[in-house]
Parts: structure tokens; C-alpha cells; sequence
């Protein structure tokens, strides 16, 4: 069975019809022919199972069977890529934005930017979405950007490794949201608040692996922060803010992606009007960054990108350019080499890779 990476969209414009399965040789490095694989409704986050060959995508539309709200569903996947949907089950609220599973891979959680609510739910044994456990709106004091700022809008959610926590980057009100989680139930409940830097605009995050630290990307303030993680409360301590950009940088730009290179010692994001890939070196012990390499993204607007469990390979989905674009990463140093290599989709804004 070949593997397939797959790719989300924005459906608006009737270009795509929701998500693509591309082959991918992960040895060679090597795209096939995209393929339609499931029909959906701007189906922009894609989330894989821990623990099974399910994949499950969040609806970002304004409606769902006619109703307002967002949604998430669950599919099986095919022996071609094809995605077979198990079913659907909306959230009660806005559109989402992010889509992230607990580590056992029996709870889905959705963020939804525009709503402001954190919602997760269920997974049956077979993958299916169950009804929600927990519909949890978002409340706070609103950051200093006159428009992007205007209420809350929670951005993202990522589990500790421990699982015993979830943490909610909130734009809207520069802070980071810590929930306890109930991996039994599947329920979450508020559990503390984290201002970070005035304007900053947290979006997404990524834990270490021993759960020492936890890297957020700030959307608006175009940066990178360190948090010190304590294991018994889930408090976090702010370490140092590096920029994504290069000295000097004045033109408009938005951050989006966050990811941790499989080995630890390398972090990435993204830069959308700068349009590239910041690579940064990490110290392990006291989780400092430093900036190594800026390498454009092969096209406009790299709202995410994922790299490969062995670490050898990035691929970036570059929405204003309609393309996922394949890089070479450097073993020793995590730098970024582009392969020529990409494939041609309506508005990719998701990569799930095998």
C-alpha cells in the first residue's frame, strides 16, 4: 500500500473539492498525481489518529446541514488515498479553526477562532465523533491591535505529553489558556491563564517531547517564544522572544506554523508576506533558540506546512500560490534545501503527512 499525504482546502471558490491525497515516496522524496479524496466543506486542519488509520478534518464553513456552526469528521482511509467518512457531528458553535487529538487518540478538540469556544469531543472505538463533551466559550481582556484584536479568538490547542493538560493560544486576548483534561471523559476544565506580550498574537504551539517546554508563534508580532513548563501544575514561566524575520524586515507579515524538527533540536515556522520558512537551532537544556536560516517558501502564503516522522523531508502548503512544495532537511544542522519538487492544489492549508 503507498503511502499519501493529505492536503486541506479552502473550498470557496469551488476550485477544490475539499481534501487531496497526494502520493508520497518518503525515501526518494517524490509527489505522484494529486487526487481528490474526500469531499468537504473548507476543510482547513486535518488531524491523523495516534492510534489507528483514521484521519478527522474540521469544517470551517459558517453552516453545517443548515444549521450555524462548525464541525468535525471522522474518515477511514482507502488502499488509494480516498478518504470514506464515518461521520460528522457538529459543535454547536462557529466554524473552526484548529483541530488537535488527545494522546491517546480518543478525544478530538476544535478551536474555534471566529466563535471564540474550545470544544472537544469523544471518539468511539471504531473512530467515530461522539457528541460533545465539553463546549467551553473563551473570555478575557482584549489586546492592543484595533482590528485582529477585537474579542477573544482562540487560535489553537495543544495537549501536554502527559496528557493531564491542554493549552489554548488566544490571539485575541494575548494569552495562553491552560485546561485540565480528563482523558476518562473527555472533558475539559479552565485551569489558568498566561498573559504573554501585549500585541504579540499567539497562535499555535508545540510541546518538547519531555514536556519541559512549550514553543508558541506569535501571529502579530511576527515572533517566537520559549515557556518553561512545571510538570506538577502545568504553569508556564516566559523565556526569551526571538523574531521570525530577518534584521531590518519592514513589509507586512503574519506568522502561522509552528513545528519541532523529530530529534529535538530544531524548531520552524512560517512567515506569511515575508513568505519563508524560519529554522532556528534549540539548546536543549535551557530551550534557547537562535535563528539559522530564512529560505523562501516556493510560493505565497505558507499557512502550514508539516515535516515527515523520520525528519528528512518538509513540505509546505502555500495557499496564494495553490501549490505543497517538498524540501530537503539537513540532518546535522535542520537547514532547509529546496528539491524542486511540488504539486499543484486549489488552495492548500493543511498538509497530514503518512
Amino acid at each position: 500500500m503507498p503511502d499519501f499525504l493529505h492536503l486541506g482546502t479552502y473550498t470557496n471558490d469551488g476550485k477544490s473539492v475539499g481534501i487531496h491525497a497526494v502520493p508520497f515516496d518518503g525515501v526518494a522524496g517524490a509527489f505522484g498525481t494529486p487526487r481528490p479524496a474526500a469531499a468537504a466543506s473548507n476543510p482547513t486542519f486535518l488531524a491523523r489518529s495516534p492510534n489507528g488509520p483514521r484521519v478527522y478534518s474540521l469544517d470551517e464553513s459558517g453552516t453545517v446541514g443548515g444549521r450555524p456552526g462548525g464541525a468535525v469528521s471522522a474518515f477511514l482511509p482507502a488502499a488509494d488515498g480516498t478518504l470514506h467518512r464515518l461521520n460528522t457531528v457538529a459543535s454547536g458553535g462557529s466554524g473552526g479553526a484548529h483541530l488537535a487529538l488527545d494522546r491517546t487518540g480518543r478525544t478530538a478538540t476544535l478551536v474555534s477562532y471566529h466563535g471564540g469556544t474550545v470544544t472537544s469531543f469523544p471518539l468511539a472505538p471504531d473512530g467515530r465523533v461522539q457528541p460533545p463533551a465539553s463546549h467551553l466559550p473563551v473570555a478575557g481582556r482584549t489586546g492592543p491591535h484595533p482590528s485582529r484584536q477585537d474579542k477573544p479568538h482562540p487560535h489553537s490547542l495543544t495537549f501536554a505529553p502527559d496528557n493531564r493538560f491542554a493549552y489554548v493560544c488566544d490571539l485575541g486576548t494575548d494569552s495562553i489558556l491552560r485546561f485540565r483534561f480528563d482523558a476518562a471523559t473527555s472533558r475539559l476544565t479552565p485551569d489558568g491563564r498566561t498573559a504573554t506580550a501585549p500585541g504579540s498574537g499567539p497562535r499555535h504551539s508545540v510541546f518538547t517531547p519531555d514536556g519541559r517546554f512549550l514553543y508558541v508563534i506569535n501571529e502579530l508580532d511576527c515572533t517566537l517564544t520559549s515557556w518553561a513548563c512545571d510538570p506538577g501544575t502545568g504553569g508556564l514561566t516566559a523565556g526569551p522572544a526571538v523574531s521570525t524575520l530577518p534584521a531590518g524586515f519592514t513589509g507586512p507579515n503574519l506568522c502561522a506554523e509552528i513545528r519541532l524538527h523529530p530529534n529535538g533540536r530544531f524548531l520552524y515556522g512560517s512567515n506569511r508576506g515575508h513568505d519563508s520558512l524560519a529554522v532556528f537551532r534549540r539548546e536543549e537544556s535551557s530551550g534557547a533558540l537562535t535563528l539559522q536560516q530564512l529560505e523562501p517558501c516556493g510560493g505565497g502564503h505558507p499557512r502550514h506546512f508539516a515535516l515527515s516522522a523520520d525528519g528528512r523531508w518538509l513540505v509546505c502548503a502555500n495557499r496564494d500560490a495553490n501549490n505543497a512544495v517538498l524540501f530537503a532537511v539537513a540532518p546535522a544542522t535542520g537547514q532547509l534545501a529546496p528539491t524542486g519538487r511540488s504539486v499543484a492544489v486549489p488552495q492548500p492549508v493543511c498538509v497530514l503527512l503518512p
